[in-house]
């Protein structure tokens, strides 16, 4: 073997290694941004109701599984063929192009199109946030197709895939406008097109707030978001190392420390931001804020972040968060569109922000300042911010607007009021009114023994409103008496328990109809005065609000299945 030989095959080792290295790069990161669906499930379900949480759950599962099919078949080809009827003359070779597509000719360009698949799958489920609590399933599921199959990827073409914007220097690194500010721009509109919920605004326009069901989750959300979204930004370094005469060295890997660097602080300033403006107008850090704006943050720089200086990173983050409750209450207050997810608060405005900021603070405008390189940039990102800012309202505005004429937007008030859990998908999200932990009560509760007829040989009814955790306690203390039949039914009510203020996304709402729950009991051979006694023990906190029982007489009863009247059906 001679030296040319050895040359030979020491330079085709290092191509297989610096190949090897790259593809799990890009893996992990394509892992990581696919992990961020759980992110966006955790944190629209945190903000919609609990009667909706089902629905919201289910249209992030199926935003993954048709979307992705969608921009596999017909998306990923499309933007190819975007970016060369609008791209310069010879950039691409359609042909080409498309041919590689419909067979990759290696495992490079089967990483590279699921790669690509899951930046398009983030665009999809923004949208599903701001139409929350009344839109249609089956909508909501055609417009993810279309906007995975057409609507994103004609974005894809105008940039990444070296189109219009891409030729006149457009700058977006990981999808600041192309995927969170297409999709803001893409939810608002959906969320206008399709109306409010049911109680959202008054006839005078004024509005009203219609908190949703868990902060917990909310929070989780975002904190998952937020470790994706490294996949999302660092990821998109995607090329580690290159050979080079024989020679390995950093590729497009030399970037990665900056793009994290830039990353961080932007989430974390982006909290700042919110969480200050909250203090500020209501004397109080709203957390709900505080996690939308870390994740506002993250949009803002998310596009520039490989060519920015970090104390640029800092001021975008921090005007991302910022102007987060000041956009959500112009959307809200001024628009009257019912956004229930702040999308476009979050991904909109924020990824129009970090776009247009990007001539400002940018490596080479601190390297060698000029105010005509400045503005000409500015020009360019601006021309960016609108074409593809136009083109996805009407694409959107299109697609629900035809449903909206079919009568297919949104689903009936009657279904709305129900909650689309049930409406849609018939289950419950917490059927926390089962009884016991096997579902199963125990045989001997099934009757008291007979004797003595207690309450005169009489009917009564038993009626308690009592604390929603203190649910489990009374029907074991009913078991225990021997009184496992009972009705349970979620009530609203006031009496003695104070008034207090609530506050959600910086707005603060009068709490004076708590959550109770009522408990009803008909007995004939069990005393009321144990009933009454058992429930006493098991509802009792010692505070303000524990509940009243009350006792009435019953009339007759009739079992439906045997017939029985009085005291027999009971």
């Amino acid at each position: 073997m001679n030296d040319l030989t050895i040359l030979a095959q020491g330079a085709s080792d290092l191509e297989v290694l610096a190949e090897g290295v790259n593809l799990l790069w890009v893996l992990v990161a394509t892992f990581l941004i696919f992990f961020m669906h759980a992110g966006f499930a955790m944190l629209e379900a945190g903000q919609v109701r609990s009667k909706n949480v089902a629905n919201q759950l289910t249209k992030n599962l199926l935003t993954w599984s048709v979307g992705v099919l969608a921009f596999f078949l017909v998306g990923a080809a499309l933007s190819s063929i975007v970016g060369y009827l609008t791209g310069a003359p010879g950039m691409w070779s359609v042909g080409g192009e498309f041919a590689a597509i419909l067979e990759p000719s290696g495992v490079n360009d089967w990483v590279g199109w699921l790669f690509g698949a899951v930046f398009a799958m983030t665009a999809a489920t923004i949208v599903s946030g701001a139409v929350a609590g009344r839109c249609k399933l089956r909508t909501y599921v055609t417009y993810t197709v279309l906007l995975a199959a057409v609507i994103y990827p004609v974005v894809v073409g105008f940039t990444w895939a070296g189109g219009i914007l891409a030729t006149i220097g457009f700058h977006d690194f990981a999808g600041g406008m192309v995927v969170h500010g297409m999709g803001g721009l893409a939810g608002l509109t959906a969320a206008w097109v399709v109306g409010p919920r049911l109680g959202r605004f008054d006839d005078d326009g004024s509005a009203n707030v219609i908190p949703g069901h868990s902060v917990t989750f909310a929070v989780l959300g975002t904190l998952i978001l937020a470790f994706g979204w490294y996949g999302f930004n660092v990821g998109t370094a995607a090329t580690v190392f290159a050979v080079d005469d024989g020679t390995i060295s950093l590729a497009a890997f030399a970037t990665v420390g900056r793009v994290a660097l830039i990353t961080t602080l932007g989430m974390a300033t982006g909290a700042l931001g919110a969480g200050a403006v909250s203090l500020l107008r209501t004397g109080k850090v709203d957390t709900l804020y505080v996690a939308n704006g870390l994740l506002a943050g993250l949009v803002g720089v998310t596009g520039i972040a490989d060519d920015i200086v970090w104390p640029g990173a800092l001021v975008v983050g921090l005007l991302a968060g910022a102007q987060l409750p000041f956009v959500f209450e112009f959307v809200e207050k001024r628009l009257n569109i019912d956004d229930v997810c702040a999308v476009f608060p979050v991904h909109g405005s924020a990824g129009i922000l970090g776009t247009l900021a990007y001539p400002f603070v940018a490596v080479g405008t601190w390297q060698g300042f000029s105010l005509g390189a400045v503005l000409s940039g500015l020009a360019v990102q601006t021309a960016g911010v609108l074409l593809i800012g136009l083109w996805t309202v009407v694409a959107t505005g299109s697609v629900f607007g035809i449903a909206r004429a079919l009568g297919q937007a949104r689903v009936t008030p009657a279904h709305e009021r129900e909650g689309l859990d049930v409406a849609e998908h018939g289950v419950e999200t917490y059927p926390e009114f089962g009884i016991g932990e096997s579902g199963e009560m125990p045989a001997e509760h099934l009757r008291a023994d007979g004797g003595t007829p207690p309450n005169g040989g009489e009917i009564k009814l038993v009626t308690a409103i009592v604390r929603p955790d203190r649910l489990t306690n009374v029907k074991r203390a009913l078991a225990d008496i021997g009184a496992p039949s009972l009705t349970v039914t979620n009530v609203s009510g006031r009496g003695s328990q104070p008034a207090k203020l609530g506050q959600w996304r910086g707005e603060e709402y009068v709490v004076d109809l708590h959550q109770k729950v009522k408990v009803e009991c008909v007995v004939a051979d069990i005393p009321a005065e144990d009933v009454i006694e058992a429930i006493r023990g098991a509802a009792n906190t010692g505070e303000p609000g524990d509940g009243k029982i009350f006792v009435v007489p019953i009339e007759n009863a009739c079992q439906v299945r045997t017939g029985k009247t009085g005291t027999e059906a009971v």
